[in-house]
């Protein structure tokens, strides 16, 4: 007989508020915007209070402070949220044997067989009461036999509280909801469910499997059983990969500057792209310079969280321009990316404009359905064979790694 499965879901309540009001008491109750302070900046978080004008993280900042002018609004400091998210995280690497950390501020946790000595609900309390004793941020969370259900329940639980939903009560809980609450329904999948008279999960919860398939194709099948309080999917071992990189050895060296230009700058956004994909951000970047002589020469720098090509790649170039000894030839050059967080755009939201982001949301989406290089910049088109690389995952190799050209 197969194990009852018993998935938990964490998840910190308006983490970058939270963090600041620990700072400052005085923000406490108090209607508080977090994120870009520019004209054309966007909202990376906002408390409950702010939530109640109708606010949203994402928003333009302009339409945000429209909406509440009393708001309190902050520039944000990802080095302060990283730091208490690591926190969080030492005191849930040793509690639980087996954790999966999604984001800055949310992880799954497998607690299959923990109610053999002394239940899992009890258990996820003691952990939840912990965190908010040791850090003094508070946390929700959501419990039940699968990841869906448990990151559904989190929502439900918020602020700062927690839902159990037993084995067999999936269905009965997922009724009612809005099909918004469903993980992987956006917008444009809201809308349309909508204009099939499907706003409750109840609704899908009445269609046949096969036509939800018929209508939607593959997604309409996983939605299906989203809605239905169906999935299988485990919980992935967390590990922090601390940096990625590339490099290219040329096979004959090389003092072409808007070719090393051209290919620093392809190497670049490739890497970025997989830190997007990786949900990722760096705070470090580092250019590596090898002569013909071999001498090897390395320049690095120290930046604010990002995954924005605009932040990382006139870096790149400056580094390398710092670097470069015109009188010698090139034999290899190479960018390594490291202090890497896990957030996403959670953080980089602090310098991004909306229009920024729908950018590189767009572009994207276009490399993964159609390769790494469907999209480049005209300062990169010269680079040849950027391959396919994912370094979180390990697909493919690096852009031409140790191999001569």
């Amino acid at each position: 007989m197969e194990e009852k499965r018993s998935i938990l879901h964490m998840d910190l309540d308006t983490f970058f508020v939270s963090c600041e009001r620990l700072i400052d008491s005085r923000l406490e109750g108090r209607p508080v915007l977090i994120g870009g302070t520019s004209d054309r900046g966007v909202v990376a978080s906002c408390s409950y209070e702010a939530r109640q004008f109708g606010i949203h993280s994402a928003m333009p900042m302009r339409m945000a402070q429209r909406l509440c002018p009393e708001a309190i609004v902050l520039r944000g400091n990802s080095g302060i949220y990283t730091k208490h998210s690591d926190a969080v995280t030492e005191i849930i690497k040793e509690s639980v044997p087996l954790y999966e950390k999604s984001s800055i501020d949310e992880f799954y946790i497998d607690l299959t067989g923990a109610d053999r000595f002394f239940g899992t609900f009890k258990m996820a309390q003691e952990l939840r009461e912990r965190i908010i004793k040791e850090t003094g941020l508070p946390i929700s969370f959501g419990l039940s036999n699968n990841k869906t259900v448990s990151k559904i329940a989190t929502g439900e639980a918020k602020p700062n509280n927690e839902i159990l939903i037993d084995t067999g009560d999936e269905k009965l809980f997922l009724a009612p909801l809005s099909v918004k609450k469903i993980p992987m329904v956006g917008t444009k999948t809201y809308q349309t469910l909508c204009d099939f008279g499907m706003k409750r999960i109840q609704n899908i919860q009445e269609m046949p499997s096969n036509m939800m398939g018929n209508v939607f194709g593959k997604n309409g099948l996983s939605i299906w059983k989203k809605a239905n309080g169906i999935d299988n999917s485990p919980v992935v071992a967390y590990t922090e990969r601390k940096s990625i990189s590339t490099e290219r050895t040329f096979n004959k060296d090389t003092t072409d500057v808007a070719k090393l230009e051209s290919i620093l700058t392809a190497m670049a956004e490739s890497l970025i792209f997989q830190l997007r994909r990786g949900n990722k951000l760096s705070s470090n970047v580092a250019v590596k310079i090898r002569y013909s002589d071999f001498k090897t020469y390395t320049l690095q720098h120290r930046m604010s969280y990002s995954s924005s090509d605009h932040t990382i790649i006139p870096l790149v170039l400056s580094l390398y321009k710092r670097l470069y000894n015109r009188r010698l030839l090139v034999r290899l050059i190479g960018v390594k990316f490291s202090h890497l967080v896990e957030g996403g755009h959670q953080i980089s939201l602090f310098e991004d404009t909306g229009e920024l982001m729908n950018l590189y949301a767009e572009m994207d989406k276009m490399r993964v359905k159609y390769g790494d290089r469907a999209v480049v910049r005209a300062s990169g088109f010269g680079a040849k064979n950027i391959s396919r690389f994912n370094p979180f995952t390990g697909e493919s190799p690096p852009l031409l790694p140790n191999r001569r050209q």
